[in-house]
């Protein structure tokens, strides 16, 4: 039975044990990011620690959800898309949807906009929300779980999304101190609202800072303690993709998972050689190398520098 830590002064934990204590086989989740502070280290973990019948409900995801699906986690997929940036990133999903390898996976379909509505309803406790959007297309025709009724204030139809209140929400920022209180720099996506909605948030981080610096910039935390009950230090936890400020997205390991995964061979080759056979995330990165992560680094910091005044120890 998972723990609510939300109250506690220190909540870090191993990875491993927070995977293994908030996500049950059968559960359902939601990962923070999109493009930007992924959270593959956690996804590496789920896969490791081989987690099956899962529910992964998003607004949209690539890589990471690709692989989820493509290592057998998932059953069901709640959300935009899945694998589509990066062209051959989808083929897990595809395989899956098409030919039910490893094996069929249920789809409830949104936009991403109709998504994100569904995790703001959960974040304020009402049964669903309305929206006008999906009014346009034909995604209510093929998802039952969209309802459309008659606006009771009069202005037309108007489409209802149920809310989404996942077991455990996986978020990646970049720093953190150890009560939860999360900073991130760069762009949001919905990871505010998804931390609100989730049950439990497990919330990796570049860096633990203290709380006298996160009080430093309030205006930065984005994730409060008050929804966090694990915290996890690791870094490069979004690799391939960026985390603004740390690193930038390494392009040519996705192209490199993307052509793995055109086939099921060569993606089952590519999760044993990068996941299982590395034993955990430090052993990941010790196989990519400190030479290639520091090159990432001063790629990124020559795009974008997070202000001095952001810092620990900064006046």
């Amino acid at each position: 039975m998972a723990v609510n830590r939300k109250s506690w002064k220190d909540k870090e934990m191993s990875l491993a044990g927070a995977v293994e204590e908030y996500l049950p086989d059968g559960g359902s989740f939601t990962i923070g990011g999109m493009g930007s502070r992924d959270p593959f280290a956690a996804a590496y973990e789920i896969i490791r620690q081989k987690k099956c019948h899962l529910t992964l409900t998003v607004p949209g995801v690539i890589d990471i959800g690709s692989m989820l699906v493509g290592s057998g986690c998932i059953d069901r997929f709640e959300g935009a898309y899945c694998g589509i940036s990066v062209v051959g990133t989808e083929s897990c999903f595809r395989r899956a949807r098409e030919k039910g390898i490893p094996h069929p996976v249920e789809v409830e379909e949104y936009t991403n906009l109709t998504a994100s509505l569904r995790f703001l309803a959960g974040s304020m406790k009402v049964p669903f929300m309305p929206t006008k959007s999906l009014l346009g297309s034909d995604i209510p025709a093929y998802n039952k779980n969209i309802q459309i009724i008659d606006n009771p204030y009069g202005s037309g139809p108007v489409a209802l999304v149920p809310a989404s209140n996942p077991d455990v929400a996986f978020i990646h920022v970049q720093r953190a101190d150890l009560e939860g209180n999360g900073q991130i720099f760069g762009i949001l996506v919905s990871d505010p609202t998804l931390a609100r909605a989730a049950k439990h948030v497990v919330l990796t981080c570049e860096e633990i800072v203290s709380s006298q610096e996160i009080r430093k910039n309030p205006q930065m935390t984005a994730i409060p303690s008050y929804c966090v009950d694990a915290v996890v230090k690791v870094p490069f936890a979004s690799h391939p993709m960026w985390c603004a400020g740390y690193y930038c997205c390494d392009i040519p390991f996705r192209y490199q998972f993307a052509q793995a995964a055109k086939t099921k061979e060569g993606y089952d080759a590519f999760i044993k050689e990068w996941v299982f056979d590395t034993g955990s995330w430090d052993g990941f990165l010790d196989k990519l190398g400190r030479e290639r992560l520091e090159r990432l680094v001063r790629m990124e910091r020559e795009n974008y520098t997070i202000p001095l005044t952001y810092r620990e120890g900064a006046m």
